[in-house]
Protein backbone atom coordinates (compact mmCIF):
# COMPACT_ATOMS: atom_id res chain seq x y z
CA UNK A 1 0.00 0.00 0.00
CA UNK A 2 1.12 3.57 -0.74
CA UNK A 3 1.22 4.86 2.84
CA UNK A 4 1.36 8.63 2.00
CA UNK A 5 -1.66 8.22 -0.30
CA UNK A 6 -3.57 6.33 2.39
CA UNK A 7 -2.92 9.07 4.98
CA UNK A 8 -3.75 11.78 2.38
CA UNK A 9 -7.16 10.19 1.75
CA UNK A 10 -7.80 9.95 5.50
CA UNK A 11 -6.99 13.65 5.91
CA UNK A 12 -9.16 14.51 2.91
CA UNK A 13 -12.34 12.74 3.99
CA UNK A 14 -12.00 13.05 7.77
CA UNK A 15 -13.57 16.14 9.27
CA UNK A 16 -11.23 18.60 10.91
CA UNK A 17 -11.66 19.45 14.59
CA UNK A 18 -11.80 23.08 13.54
CA UNK A 19 -14.93 23.90 11.55
CA UNK A 20 -13.23 26.82 9.78
CA UNK A 21 -10.83 24.44 8.04
CA UNK A 22 -13.76 22.30 6.83
CA UNK A 23 -15.46 25.38 5.38
CA UNK A 24 -12.24 26.59 3.70
CA UNK A 25 -11.67 23.10 2.21
CA UNK A 26 -15.18 23.12 0.69
CA UNK A 27 -14.56 26.60 -0.69
CA UNK A 28 -11.25 25.47 -2.21
CA UNK A 29 -12.89 22.48 -3.94
CA UNK A 30 -15.73 24.73 -5.12
CA UNK A 31 -13.14 27.11 -6.59
CA UNK A 32 -11.65 24.23 -8.59
CA UNK A 33 -15.16 23.27 -9.78
CA UNK A 34 -15.86 26.83 -10.93
CA UNK A 35 -12.42 27.25 -12.53
CA UNK A 36 -12.57 24.00 -14.52
CA UNK A 37 -16.21 24.63 -15.47
CA UNK A 38 -15.48 28.17 -16.68
CA UNK A 39 -12.42 27.12 -18.69
CA UNK A 40 -14.23 24.23 -20.37
CA UNK A 41 -17.32 26.30 -21.26
CA UNK A 42 -15.19 29.17 -22.61
CA UNK A 43 -13.10 26.83 -24.79
CA UNK A 44 -16.24 25.02 -26.02
CA UNK A 45 -17.88 28.35 -26.78
CA UNK A 46 -14.84 29.53 -28.71
CA UNK A 47 -14.77 26.25 -30.66
CA UNK A 48 -18.39 26.90 -31.60
CA UNK A 49 -17.66 30.48 -32.65
CA UNK A 50 -14.68 29.31 -34.70
CA UNK A 51 -16.80 26.77 -36.56
CA UNK A 52 -19.52 29.39 -37.03
CA UNK A 53 -16.99 31.81 -38.55
CA UNK A 54 -15.35 29.18 -40.77
CA UNK A 55 -18.58 27.70 -42.12
CA UNK A 56 -18.71 30.56 -44.62
CA UNK A 57 -15.21 29.82 -45.93
CA UNK A 58 -16.07 26.12 -46.19
CA UNK A 59 -18.95 27.06 -48.49
CA UNK A 60 -17.32 29.86 -50.46
CA UNK A 61 -13.69 28.75 -50.85
CA UNK A 62 -12.42 25.87 -52.94
CA UNK A 63 -10.35 22.90 -51.74
CA UNK A 64 -7.37 24.14 -53.76
CA UNK A 65 -6.77 27.37 -55.65
CA UNK A 66 -4.04 28.01 -58.23
CA UNK A 67 -2.54 31.52 -58.38
CA UNK A 68 0.17 32.95 -60.65
CA UNK A 69 3.59 33.13 -58.96
CA UNK A 70 4.36 36.32 -60.90
CA UNK A 71 2.04 38.85 -62.50
CA UNK A 72 -1.73 38.69 -62.51
CA UNK A 73 -2.56 35.91 -64.95
CA UNK A 74 -1.84 32.25 -65.72
CA UNK A 75 -1.58 30.91 -69.25
CA UNK A 76 -4.03 28.01 -69.29
CA UNK A 77 -3.91 26.42 -72.73
CA UNK A 78 -6.02 23.52 -74.01
CA UNK A 79 -3.04 21.20 -73.51
CA UNK A 80 -2.70 22.28 -69.87
CA UNK A 81 -6.44 21.86 -69.40
CA UNK A 82 -6.36 18.29 -70.74
CA UNK A 83 -3.48 17.44 -68.39
CA UNK A 84 -5.36 18.94 -65.44
CA UNK A 85 -8.46 16.88 -66.27
CA UNK A 86 -6.37 13.69 -66.29
CA UNK A 87 -5.17 14.14 -62.69
CA UNK A 88 -6.80 11.58 -60.41
CA UNK A 89 -8.38 13.14 -57.35
CA UNK A 90 -9.70 16.32 -59.00
CA UNK A 91 -13.48 16.16 -59.07
CA UNK A 92 -14.01 19.49 -60.81
CA UNK A 93 -12.27 22.79 -61.58
CA UNK A 94 -13.34 26.28 -62.55
CA UNK A 95 -11.45 28.98 -64.44
CA UNK A 96 -11.59 32.39 -62.77
CA UNK A 97 -10.88 35.94 -63.91
CA UNK A 98 -10.80 38.42 -61.04
CA UNK A 99 -9.90 42.11 -60.86
CA UNK A 100 -10.76 45.20 -58.88
CA UNK A 101 -13.41 47.38 -60.53
CA UNK A 102 -15.29 50.61 -59.94
CA UNK A 103 -19.09 50.40 -59.75
CA UNK A 104 -21.52 53.23 -60.42
CA UNK A 105 -25.27 53.06 -59.99
CA UNK A 106 -27.46 56.16 -60.16
CA UNK A 107 -24.70 58.42 -58.83
CA UNK A 108 -23.56 56.07 -56.04
CA UNK A 109 -20.11 54.50 -56.23
CA UNK A 110 -18.46 51.40 -54.82
CA UNK A 111 -15.14 49.61 -55.37
CA UNK A 112 -15.46 45.84 -55.66
CA UNK A 113 -13.93 42.84 -57.46
CA UNK A 114 -15.36 41.44 -60.66
CA UNK A 115 -15.17 37.64 -60.48
CA UNK A 116 -15.74 36.04 -63.85
CA UNK A 117 -16.55 32.33 -63.50
CA UNK A 118 -17.20 29.57 -65.99
CA UNK A 119 -20.02 27.03 -66.11
CA UNK A 120 -18.19 24.69 -63.69
CA UNK A 121 -18.22 27.18 -60.82
CA UNK A 122 -21.44 25.69 -59.48
CA UNK A 123 -19.57 22.39 -58.98
CA UNK A 124 -17.02 24.16 -56.77
CA UNK A 125 -19.35 26.41 -54.75
CA UNK A 126 -22.95 25.36 -54.00
CA UNK A 127 -24.73 28.30 -55.60
CA UNK A 128 -28.04 27.52 -53.91
CA UNK A 129 -26.29 28.00 -50.54
CA UNK A 130 -25.08 31.53 -51.31
CA UNK A 131 -27.87 32.81 -53.58
CA UNK A 132 -30.04 35.16 -51.53
CA UNK A 133 -32.42 36.66 -54.07
CA UNK A 134 -33.69 35.74 -57.55
CA UNK A 135 -31.35 33.71 -59.82
CA UNK A 136 -27.80 33.22 -61.03
CA UNK A 137 -26.66 35.09 -64.15
CA UNK A 138 -27.20 33.72 -67.66
CA UNK A 139 -23.93 33.59 -69.68
CA UNK A 140 -23.47 36.05 -72.57
CA UNK A 141 -26.41 38.22 -71.42
CA UNK A 142 -24.47 41.01 -69.63
CA UNK A 143 -25.87 39.86 -66.29
CA UNK A 144 -24.11 39.84 -62.93
CA UNK A 145 -24.84 38.68 -59.39
CA UNK A 146 -24.11 41.26 -56.70
CA UNK A 147 -23.66 40.83 -52.94
CA UNK A 148 -26.13 41.99 -50.33
CA UNK A 149 -23.56 44.49 -49.01
CA UNK A 150 -23.05 45.97 -52.48
CA UNK A 151 -26.81 46.23 -52.88
CA UNK A 152 -27.09 48.20 -49.63
CA UNK A 153 -24.19 50.53 -50.47
CA UNK A 154 -25.57 51.32 -53.93
CA UNK A 155 -29.26 51.24 -52.93
CA UNK A 156 -29.69 48.77 -55.76
CA UNK A 157 -32.11 45.96 -56.41
CA UNK A 158 -32.20 43.21 -59.01
CA UNK A 159 -33.59 43.15 -62.57
CA UNK A 160 -33.63 46.95 -62.80
CA UNK A 161 -33.46 47.34 -66.59
CA UNK A 162 -34.31 51.03 -66.44
CA UNK A 163 -31.12 51.84 -64.48
CA UNK A 164 -28.19 49.61 -65.39
CA UNK A 165 -25.12 49.05 -63.23
CA UNK A 166 -21.96 50.56 -64.74
CA UNK A 167 -18.65 48.73 -64.30
CA UNK A 168 -15.38 50.58 -64.92
CA UNK A 169 -11.88 49.13 -65.11
CA UNK A 170 -8.64 50.93 -66.14
CA UNK A 171 -7.48 50.14 -69.66
CA UNK A 172 -4.17 48.23 -69.84
CA UNK A 173 -1.16 50.17 -71.03
CA UNK A 174 1.59 52.51 -69.93
CA UNK A 175 2.35 56.18 -70.27
CA UNK A 176 0.60 59.38 -69.31
CA UNK A 177 -3.20 59.61 -69.51
CA UNK A 178 -4.15 62.45 -71.81
CA UNK A 179 -7.90 61.97 -71.99
CA UNK A 180 -9.43 60.63 -68.72
CA UNK A 181 -12.62 59.64 -70.56
CA UNK A 182 -10.60 57.06 -72.54
CA UNK A 183 -8.71 55.72 -69.51
CA UNK A 184 -11.40 53.24 -68.51
CA UNK A 185 -13.29 50.39 -70.12
CA UNK A 186 -16.96 50.61 -69.25
CA UNK A 187 -19.63 47.94 -69.36
CA UNK A 188 -23.30 48.24 -68.43
CA UNK A 189 -25.02 45.26 -66.86
CA UNK A 190 -28.16 44.24 -65.00
CA UNK A 191 -28.10 42.40 -61.68
CA UNK A 192 -29.95 39.11 -62.16
CA UNK A 193 -29.57 38.03 -58.53
CA UNK A 194 -28.04 38.69 -55.15
CA UNK A 195 -25.80 36.50 -52.98
CA UNK A 196 -25.13 36.51 -49.23
CA UNK A 197 -22.20 34.85 -47.44
CA UNK A 198 -20.91 37.19 -44.72
CA UNK A 199 -20.50 40.92 -44.18
CA UNK A 200 -17.05 41.28 -45.77
CA UNK A 201 -17.65 39.04 -48.79
CA UNK A 202 -21.10 40.49 -49.49
CA UNK A 203 -19.46 43.80 -50.44
CA UNK A 204 -16.42 42.37 -52.19
CA UNK A 205 -17.50 40.45 -55.28
CA UNK A 206 -19.61 40.96 -58.37
CA UNK A 207 -20.00 37.63 -60.19
CA UNK A 208 -20.16 37.55 -63.95
CA UNK A 209 -19.68 35.20 -66.87
CA UNK A 210 -15.96 34.58 -67.48
CA UNK A 211 -16.19 35.82 -71.07
CA UNK A 212 -17.70 39.09 -69.87
CA UNK A 213 -14.79 39.57 -67.42
CA UNK A 214 -12.28 38.58 -70.10
CA UNK A 215 -13.72 41.18 -72.49
CA UNK A 216 -13.79 43.84 -69.75
CA UNK A 217 -10.11 43.27 -68.91
CA UNK A 218 -8.97 42.73 -72.52
CA UNK A 219 -7.49 39.28 -71.84
CA UNK A 220 -6.98 36.58 -74.46
CA UNK A 221 -8.70 33.20 -74.44
CA UNK A 222 -5.87 31.36 -72.64
CA UNK A 223 -5.45 33.78 -69.73
CA UNK A 224 -7.01 33.33 -66.29
CA UNK A 225 -6.20 34.89 -62.93
CA UNK A 226 -6.79 31.69 -60.94
CA UNK A 227 -8.18 28.16 -61.10
CA UNK A 228 -10.34 26.75 -58.29
CA UNK A 229 -10.39 23.01 -57.69
CA UNK A 230 -12.69 20.62 -55.89
CA UNK A 231 -11.04 17.38 -54.80
CA UNK A 232 -12.60 13.96 -54.45
CA UNK A 233 -12.99 12.60 -50.90
CA UNK A 234 -9.86 10.92 -49.46
CA UNK A 235 -7.67 12.19 -52.31
CA UNK A 236 -4.00 13.00 -51.66
CA UNK A 237 -3.56 16.77 -51.64
CA UNK A 238 0.24 16.53 -51.78
CA UNK A 239 0.17 14.18 -54.79
CA UNK A 240 -2.25 16.48 -56.63
CA UNK A 241 -0.09 19.53 -55.83
CA UNK A 242 2.98 17.80 -57.30
CA UNK A 243 1.18 16.90 -60.54
CA UNK A 244 -0.28 20.42 -60.92
CA UNK A 245 3.17 22.00 -60.53
CA UNK A 246 4.50 19.75 -63.29
CA UNK A 247 1.79 21.06 -65.65
CA UNK A 248 2.57 24.73 -64.98
CA UNK A 249 6.36 24.35 -64.58
CA UNK A 250 6.23 25.64 -60.98
CA UNK A 251 5.19 29.14 -62.14
CA UNK A 252 2.23 28.99 -59.80
CA UNK A 253 1.25 29.11 -56.14
CA UNK A 254 -1.23 26.54 -54.82
CA UNK A 255 -3.23 27.25 -51.67
CA UNK A 256 -5.67 25.05 -49.82
CA UNK A 257 -8.71 26.38 -47.94
CA UNK A 258 -6.71 27.19 -44.80
CA UNK A 259 -3.96 28.96 -46.74
CA UNK A 260 -6.54 31.02 -48.65
CA UNK A 261 -7.76 32.30 -45.27
CA UNK A 262 -4.47 32.22 -43.37
CA UNK A 263 -5.04 35.62 -41.73
CA UNK A 264 -8.46 34.50 -40.45
CA UNK A 265 -7.06 31.23 -39.07
CA UNK A 266 -4.13 33.06 -37.43
CA UNK A 267 -6.51 35.56 -35.85
CA UNK A 268 -8.79 32.81 -34.52
CA UNK A 269 -5.87 30.78 -33.14
CA UNK A 270 -4.38 33.88 -31.50
CA UNK A 271 -7.72 34.79 -29.93
CA UNK A 272 -8.12 31.23 -28.70
CA UNK A 273 -4.67 31.37 -27.08
CA UNK A 274 -5.37 34.68 -25.32
CA UNK A 275 -8.76 33.46 -24.08
CA UNK A 276 -7.15 30.27 -22.75
CA UNK A 277 -4.38 32.19 -20.95
CA UNK A 278 -6.80 34.77 -19.49
CA UNK A 279 -9.28 32.21 -18.13
CA UNK A 280 -6.44 29.97 -16.90
CA UNK A 281 -5.03 32.87 -14.86
CA UNK A 282 -8.44 33.46 -13.29
CA UNK A 283 -8.73 29.74 -12.56
CA UNK A 284 -5.20 29.74 -11.05
CA UNK A 285 -6.14 32.51 -8.60
CA UNK A 286 -9.19 30.51 -7.50
CA UNK A 287 -7.35 27.19 -7.31
CA UNK A 288 -4.63 28.59 -5.06
CA UNK A 289 -7.22 28.48 -2.26
CA UNK A 290 -6.05 24.88 -2.00
CA UNK A 291 -2.64 26.09 -0.86
CA UNK A 292 -4.24 27.94 2.05
CA UNK A 293 -6.26 24.85 2.99
CA UNK A 294 -3.17 22.62 2.97
CA UNK A 295 -1.16 25.06 5.07
CA UNK A 296 -3.95 25.27 7.66
CA UNK A 297 -4.15 21.45 7.70
CA UNK A 298 -0.39 21.23 8.29
CA UNK A 299 -0.63 23.55 11.25
CA UNK A 300 -3.60 21.63 12.66
CA UNK A 301 -1.92 18.24 12.21
CA UNK A 302 1.39 19.33 13.72
CA UNK A 303 1.23 16.69 16.46
CA UNK A 304 0.26 14.01 13.93
CA UNK A 305 3.22 15.01 11.78
CA UNK A 306 5.57 14.46 14.72
CA UNK A 307 4.00 11.04 15.28
CA UNK A 308 4.47 10.12 11.62
CA UNK A 309 8.09 11.23 11.85
CA UNK A 310 8.57 9.04 14.91
CA UNK A 311 7.18 6.11 12.93
CA UNK A 312 10.03 6.57 10.45
CA UNK A 313 8.58 8.78 7.70
CA UNK A 314 11.01 11.26 6.21
CA UNK A 315 10.25 14.93 5.63
CA UNK A 316 9.78 14.31 1.88
CA UNK A 317 7.29 11.50 2.57
CA UNK A 318 5.30 13.70 4.96
CA UNK A 319 5.32 16.47 2.35
CA UNK A 320 4.03 13.93 -0.16
CA UNK A 321 1.00 13.28 2.09
CA UNK A 322 -0.11 16.91 1.94
CA UNK A 323 0.81 17.22 -1.73
CA UNK A 324 -1.41 14.22 -2.53
CA UNK A 325 -4.23 15.66 -0.42
CA UNK A 326 -4.13 18.88 -2.47
CA UNK A 327 -3.98 16.87 -5.69
CA UNK A 328 -7.00 14.80 -4.63
CA UNK A 329 -8.94 17.97 -3.78
CA UNK A 330 -8.07 19.33 -7.23
CA UNK A 331 -9.11 16.08 -8.91
CA UNK A 332 -12.49 15.97 -7.15
CA UNK A 333 -13.28 19.57 -8.06
CA UNK A 334 -12.00 19.05 -11.63
CA UNK A 335 -14.18 15.99 -12.25
CA UNK A 336 -17.28 17.69 -10.84
CA UNK A 337 -16.60 20.83 -12.90
CA UNK A 338 -16.06 18.87 -16.12
CA UNK A 339 -19.24 16.81 -15.61
CA UNK A 340 -21.28 19.99 -15.12
CA UNK A 341 -19.52 21.63 -18.09
CA UNK A 342 -20.15 18.68 -20.42
CA UNK A 343 -23.83 18.61 -19.47
CA UNK A 344 -24.13 22.39 -19.99
CA UNK A 345 -22.44 22.26 -23.42
CA UNK A 346 -24.51 19.31 -24.65
CA UNK A 347 -27.75 20.97 -23.47
CA UNK A 348 -26.77 24.21 -25.23
CA UNK A 349 -26.04 22.27 -28.43
CA UNK A 350 -29.42 20.54 -28.29
CA UNK A 351 -31.73 23.22 -26.92
CA UNK A 352 -29.84 26.53 -27.36
CA UNK A 353 -30.81 28.01 -23.99
CA UNK A 354 -28.37 30.93 -24.39
CA UNK A 355 -29.13 32.92 -27.59
CA UNK A 356 -27.09 35.51 -29.51
CA UNK A 357 -30.22 36.72 -31.25
CA UNK A 358 -33.84 35.59 -30.85
CA UNK A 359 -33.32 33.13 -33.72
CA UNK A 360 -29.63 32.21 -33.27
CA UNK A 361 -28.42 30.21 -30.23
CA UNK A 362 -24.89 30.82 -29.01
CA UNK A 363 -22.72 28.30 -30.90
CA UNK A 364 -20.82 25.78 -28.77
CA UNK A 365 -19.02 22.61 -29.69
CA UNK A 366 -18.00 19.67 -27.53
CA UNK A 367 -14.44 18.62 -28.35
CA UNK A 368 -12.39 15.98 -26.57
CA UNK A 369 -9.26 18.13 -26.98
CA UNK A 370 -10.89 20.88 -24.88
CA UNK A 371 -11.65 18.28 -22.21
CA UNK A 372 -8.01 17.20 -22.24
CA UNK A 373 -6.71 20.80 -22.14
CA UNK A 374 -8.87 21.66 -19.12
CA UNK A 375 -7.96 18.42 -17.31
CA UNK A 376 -4.21 18.93 -17.76
CA UNK A 377 -4.29 22.69 -17.05
CA UNK A 378 -6.31 22.47 -13.82
CA UNK A 379 -4.39 19.42 -12.60
CA UNK A 380 -1.07 21.22 -13.16
CA UNK A 381 -2.30 24.37 -11.40
CA UNK A 382 -3.61 22.32 -8.48
CA UNK A 383 -0.36 20.36 -8.37
CA UNK A 384 1.70 23.56 -8.22
CA UNK A 385 -0.48 24.96 -5.41
CA UNK A 386 -0.20 21.66 -3.49
CA UNK A 387 3.57 21.44 -4.01
CA UNK A 388 4.13 24.99 -2.75
CA UNK A 389 2.01 24.47 0.36
CA UNK A 390 3.55 21.05 1.13
CA UNK A 391 6.99 22.66 1.44
CA UNK A 392 5.78 24.19 4.71
CA UNK A 393 6.52 20.80 6.28
CA UNK A 394 10.10 21.23 7.45
CA UNK A 395 12.46 19.52 9.86
CA UNK A 396 12.09 22.50 12.16
CA UNK A 397 8.30 21.99 12.27
CA UNK A 398 8.74 18.33 13.19
CA UNK A 399 11.30 18.96 15.91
Amino acid sequence: MNFPLYIAKRYLFAKSSKNAINIIARIAISAVVVGSLALFIVLSGFSGLRDFSLQFTNIFDSDLKIYPANGKTITFSETSELKLKSISGIESYSKIIEEKVFLNYRGKNHIAHIKGVDENFGNIVPLDSILFLNKWFVPNQNEVVIGLGTSVKLSMGVLDYSHLLEIYVPKPGTGQIIDPTNAFTKKRVVASGMYQVNESLDSKYVFSDIEFARSLLSLDATEVTSIELKLTPNSSEENIRTQIKEIFSNNIIIKNRIQQNDSLYKMLNLENLFVYIFVSLIAAIAIFNIAGTIIMTILEKKSNIKTLSSLGLTVSEIRKIFFLKGLLMTLIGLIIGLIIGIIAVLLQQKFGFVPITPTLPYPVRFEFVNLLIVFVTILILGGIASKISATKVTQKLIS
